[in-house]
């Protein structure tokens, strides 16, 4: 099996509601998003798919959370803060925003991105073989939630 990963870094915030401690106030992290890409075979080009491929698959979503504040939009303060900051305030809808929770939510998005591409619905051919094995989320320099299939 070949692999291989696209990393993207982005600054974000995020507060947990939910949490008992200092997490359920705002805070923001540099947080890398890995995305794993697998295939049997390569392709004419020696490649599992094109990073730029998958760049151009990923990049505008996950752009939305750079300098951005997720939230549960259960919080109490989740209307007031989206009235006055709009789309920079990102809702986890009734749940906490988790590294977890958006490993999930990036893993949903590159799945059907993939499918698109696949489709030929992007500048970067990707093959139908590839498959979108995984996808960790680092929240530090030192921890990371990951969701696969």
């Amino acid at each position: 099996m070949f692999r291989i990963c696209k990393c993207i870094e982005l600054e974000s915030g995020h507060l947990l509601s939910k949490h008992p401690g200092s997490c359920r106030f705002p805070h923001g992290h540099t947080r890398s998003v890995e995305m794993v890409f697998a295939a049997e075979t390569l392709d004419d080009h020696e490649m599992v798919v094109d990073f730029k491929a998958v760049k151009e698959m990923m990049f505008a979503f996950l752009q939305q959370f750079d300098h951005a504040l997720c939230m549960n939009s259960d919080d109490p303060q989740f209307p007031a803060l989206r009235a006055v900051y709009g789309e920079r305030i990102i809702p986890f809808e009734h749940s906490d925003p988790t590294s977890e929770a958006m490993a999930y939510h990036v893993f949903t998005h590159a799945q059907q991105a993939l499918e698109r591409a696949k489709r030929g619905e992007g500048i970067y051919p990707v093959r139908a073989c590839v498959r979108l094995e995984r996808v960790r989320v680092w929240e530090t320099s030192s921890s990371w939630a990951e969701y696969s299939v």
